[in-house]
């Protein structure tokens, strides 16, 4: 108890509300197409391919502008970025609500909203930089837990398109909790004093220029990936291989992502616990079995209940590998969540393209399951390689940051 009230006084509540607020909204509205896909691969004549781009490519376009929002989080704040991010969100879905009758509109609509996805690369500073390293996993994972903004896209979507005039008007009636959140985030959210200094392009060199960025972007790709592409291509899957209608589709793709979605605080304050490194090596070999099982393609309730635990496992990986991310970076916190983030899009967007692709060419959703299994099995091997050496540098034994490397995240540290 001494420890949950520490955590509260030791931030701005109204910072980590806006942040996760932010989050939840604009993450409802970057999975926007996912729900809807069967309805408009309907409308439009869409194969098993052409679906999996257009569910793909908002995460390619939040893959790309994190980067973008990444820097301008360091450079003018993570606020005056978030007001910016919310603005910007307003113009694909003005755009699909009055303007669109094409696939090659959707498709444009679809990069679009990634400014939605990059969302990310905002709200996790903003809330971060309230905290203390020993509270940095519960903090990122109660921002991060806005990705729950998924459940609200999958349970009403498909009903609000059934029942009010078909998908047009979802993209609509999605304005109003974006202005809704703006003025909110506006009011509520505020800018740590403790902010780095700005940093200039060539940083993003030097960050790149260390083996563990490209080592986080690789574990984010596959955990993160994996929650935001299962989440937008489930209700594809559930209505072409079990014959679902539109509106249980999503049904059941909600019923999975909560899984995923109300884990990952679960994941960071785990992982504050006993460590991100212990809980990263558990985690990628429970998911890797769960989709080796899935690739058997079992009864509904059966596969329903794997994808539940898969995305509850991928979900507290997630909270995992940020509990890890801003002790190993924290100068550098915007910048290098930006990169993660961008690779944990990549890795959203790579996800639909193997199951809708492999699934064209083989007929079957089964190699598509076991390559995902394989990948998260090789990760899980991964961190247990290079556990060791992270040991010697900024991880105490524990697999928590050491005492010295508190003062001076982000700097390399000698082997000791």
């Amino acid at each position: 108890m001494r420890e949950h009230k520490g955590f509260w006084q030791s931030g701005h509540k109204g910072s980590l509300f806006s942040s996760f607020l932010y989050f939840d909204m604009s993450f409802m509205v970057w999975v926007l197409l996912g729900p809807l896909a069967v309805i408009i691969a309907g409308e439009f004549g869409l194969n098993a391919a052409e679906k999996a781009n257009l569910v793909a490519l908002p995460i390619l376009g939040g893959s790309v502008l994190r980067l973008v929002l990444g820097y301008l989080t360091d450079k003018i704040g993570p606020k005056l970025t978030g007001q910016i991010g919310l603005g910007i969100t307003l113009v694909p879905l003005l755009w699909g609500w009055r303007f669109t009758d094409t696939i090659g509109e959707m498709y444009a609509i679809a990069l679009l909203l990634g400014i939605a996805g990059a969302s990310f690369a905002a709200a996790l500073p903003l809330a971060s930089r309230w905290y203390p390293p020993q509270y940095q996993g519960l903090a990122m994972g109660i921002a991060g837990a806005g990705n729950s903004g998924t459940i609200f896209a999958t349970l009403f979507e498909n009903r609000i398109a059934q029942y009010f005039g078909g998908w047009h008007v979802v993209f609509g009636i999605a304005i109003i909790p974006i202005v809704l959140t703006l003025i909110v985030f506006s009011i509520l959210a505020k800018d740590s004093p403790n902010q780095p200094a700005p940093k200039k392009l060539a940083d993003y060199g030097k960050v790149l220029k260390q083996r563990d960025s490209w080592l986080f972007c690789l574990l984010y790709g596959v955990t993160f990936g994996g929650f935001v592409g299962l989440s937008t291509y489930l209700t594809i899957f559930f209505n072409t291989q079990y014959g679902l209608s539109p509106v249980k589709a999503a049904d059941f793709t909600a019923l999975c992502v909560i899984g995923g979605s109300f884990f990952r605080p679960v994941g960071g304050w785990l992982a504050d616990k006993i460590g991100g490194v212990h809980m990263l090596r558990s985690l990628y070999g429970i998911v890797a079995l769960l989709l080796a099982g899935i690739s058997v393609l079992p009864p509904l309730a059966v596969t329903t209940a794997l994808l539940f635990a898969a995305m509850m496992s991928l979900g507290m990986g997630n909270g995992s590998v940020f509990q890890l991310v801003p002790q190993r970076f924290r100068e550098e916190i915007g910048i290098i969540t930006g990169i993660v983030g961008a690779a944990g899009g990549l890795g959203g967007f790579f996800l639909p393209k193997i199951l809708g692709d492999l699934k064209l060419a083989t007929g079957s959703f089964t190699s598509g399951f076991l390559i995902l299994s394989i990948i998260a099995l090789s990760c899980g091997v991964l961190v247990a390689v290079v556990q060791g050496q992270w040991k010697r540098t900024w991880l105490g034994e524990g697999g928590k940051v050491s005492a010295p490397h508190r003062e001076g995240i982000g700097a390399e540290v000698p082997v000791r």
